[in-house]
């Protein structure tokens, strides 16, 4: 079962920022997250269902820094279609 605590953040890009005006919300999740897990935490900490959910995974990119080459981590980030009149400011965690 997912917790609110699985929803690492709302993002706020250019792309994001956009899609947001038609009622589409960009989350940032755990890798472990599934669609219907992030239905039933949207219906019962903010009240209400998504109309849809999309999903991608995100996987981490390979970066070097003074030589020495790391990983950042991957992600799963969800698209989700907010029903008429809902929002959500902010996500305080």
């Amino acid at each position: 079962m997912a917790d609110i605590t699985d929803i690492k953040s709302i993002m706020y890009t250019e792309k994001s920022l956009q899609i947001q005006e038609s009622g589409v919300l960009v989350v940032q999740t755990s890798p472990k997250v599934s669609k219907n897990q992030l239905k039933e935490v949207f219906k019962e900490y903010f009240g209400f269902t998504p109309v849809r959910v999309n999903s991608l995974r995100q996987a981490g990119k390979i970066k070097r820094f003074r030589g020495v080459e790391g990983k950042r981590a991957s992600f799963k980030k969800f698209y989700v279609k907010l029903p008429e009149g809902a929002k959500i400011e902010s996500l305080a965690v």
